[in-house]
This record gives structure tokens, sequence and C-alpha cells, in this order.
């Protein structure tokens, strides 16, 4: 994939100089789903960053006018029997948090799979404690489908027995996007 090019952002394939901006991220989830990507040294950030620099699924948002990395956008294909269909996600350094960051690149995401992927339909897992992400969501004109309830488990309770989280599926359809006038179109 080319990259995106946006107002302020560029959204890249990872690369292993990404490890240092990743660590700061990672190292401290904000959110339970990304419990299993935290990691403690730099070494594993590295380790990480060559993992996501061979993984198409995982993109790197990054500041045009500095280059640093703020944070990553997940897409993932269902397959060829749903090869329209894409699960999309996020994850943003929390020191970048109220700037329209978020938005812009998951605007710019969004318009890339509808356009160039030819998507017909996105959706996203979000947990309903995650406000953020549904604030998100909604802004981008997802609509909620559906809450799955104790859908799955990411830490455990403090007695060591799974906590189960009651997550929330937004999606969207190309028409949908089309009909509330796509964001302006990022430059490639």
């Amino acid at each position: 994939m080319s990259d995106i090019i946006t107002d302020r952002l560029i959204i890249r394939p990872f690369v292993e100089a990404d490890a240092a901006e990743l660590f700061e991220y990672i190292s401290n989830p904000r959110v339970n789903c990304f419990m299993d990507d935290k990691v403690t040294t730099l070494e594993q950030a590295k380790a990480k960053a060559r993992k996501r620099a061979k993984d198409k699924t995982c993109l790197a948002v990054c500041l045009k006018e500095t280059g640093a990395l703020i944070g990553e956008l997940l897409l993932h294909h269902d397959g060829p029997e749903q090869a329209d269909t894409f699960s999309v996600g996020w994850n943003f350094n929390e020191k970048v948090e109220g700037k329209g960051y978020a938005s812009e690149s998951t605007q710019a995401l969004f318009e890339h799979l509808f356009t160039q992927r030819d998507a017909r339909r996105l959706y996203a897992y979000v947990e309903d404690n995650n406000f953020k992400s549904q604030k998100l969501c909604e802004k981008l004109g997802m609509r909620k489908e559906a809450c799955f309830e104790e859908f799955i488990s990411f830490v455990n309770n403090p007695d060591g027995t799974p906590k189960y989280e009651n997550t929330f599926v937004y999606a969207i359809l190309k028409k949908e996007w089309q009909r509330a006038g796509t964001p302006k179109s990022p430059t490639n």
C-alpha cells in the first residue's frame, strides 16, 4: 500500500526505526484490547516494530511536519468470502489526544478502503468503557449495530478469573459514507 497523506499526517507502513515512539504508547496500554501488545523494554518494542513492518494490517500514523509516530491504524480483511469487508481499529499516543489526529487518519483510511480497496462495509469492535473510541465511531458516521455481553477477556480480575468485557460493534457501509458526503480526500 502506498502512503496516505492528509493535511497533517502521513499514514505509512511501519519501519524498525519507529521502535522508540512505538514504545512510548504500547508500554502503557490504556485500553485492555492492547494488553497483549504491552512491552516493558525498548528491545521488545524494536521486535514489535520489525513485526509491524512486515504486517500489512498495521499502519503507522505520523506527523507530516516532523515524521514522528503518534499512533497506528489497524485493518483486517475478512477473507475471500467477504472480500469487501474490513475490521478497523486504532491506537494513539495519549500525548496527542484531543488534536483530531485519530479522526483525520481514520477518515483518510476509510476513504482509501472505500475508493482504492473497493470496501463495501467497515466495522469496529469497541469496549463499552472506551468512550473516546465510541465518540470517534459516531463522528465517522458509523452506527452502533450490537452489544456483545461479556464478549471477550483481555485481562484478569484481581482473583485471577477472566474479566469479560462488553463490546459494541460499530459499522458503516460505503453507500452511507458517500451519502454523508465524504470528507476531503487525502492526497496520495
